[in-house]
């Protein structure tokens, strides 16, 4: 071989090695985007899974707080209409104290401590359930737990302040089951402010 066919061998040679570089080059870059998109992917699917399994805990807390507000409060309605009971028997006992004919009667007492025993029971029952009346005499009055029939004039006691209960509220557990019906204070000064 002489030096110019050696020169030219080589030549081709540092070609072909270049373009075998070259092609490995090109042969890597799309294998590279192959592995980072599957690595992208894989990693797309683990937030995806992640995300899934997050909100399959949300629920499962969500059904299980209603499943024991359920249980607490499921009589809520029951409870709400079974105050009329104790209303009435209220009004009753106070009816027949009022009344002018039972006055004279010797079994009055008899009946009303009868009435009196059935009151009892019933409250006895709305506790046992975390039933119970909302004290509201001279307090301050609270829209969230009292609902205002009526103002009474009265320079006593600070504005605001309730001062008659016309039919008792009741909580039931931590949720108000019927608001307080009450009277509250206002300053007779301010009626002439007014005018």
């Amino acid at each position: 071989m002489t030096k110019s066919e050696k020169k030219e061998l080589e030549k081709n040679l540092s070609q072909n090695s270049n373009l075998d570089e070259k092609e490995k080059d090109v042969k890597k870059t799309p294998d590279s985007k192959k592995d980072e998109s599957s690595e992208e992917k894989l990693k797309n699917t683990q937030e995806k899974l992640l995300r899934s399994m997050a909100e399959m805990e949300n629920q499962r807390r969500r059904f299980e707080k209603e499943k024991e507000e359920a249980f607490e409060f499921g009589g809520f309605n029951f409870a709400r209409e079974s105050l009329s009971l104790l209303d009435n028997i209220d009004r009753a006992i106070t009816s027949f104290k009022n009344d002018e004919n039972l006055k004279d009667n010797k079994d009055l007492n008899k009946i009303i401590d009868g009435i009196d025993v059935v009151k009892k029971d019933l409250i006895s029952i709305f506790k046992k359930n975390g039933i119970v009346s909302i004290e509201c005499i001279d307090k301050k009055f609270d829209p969230n737990f009292h609902q205002a029939m009526l103002e009474i004039e009265n320079n006593t006691k600070e504005s605001g302040i309730v001062i008659q209960e016309i039919q008792k509220g009741y909580m039931m557990k931590d949720r108000l089951l019927r608001p307080s019906l009450v009277g509250v204070t206002k300053k007779s000064s301010e009626k002439g402010d007014k005018k």
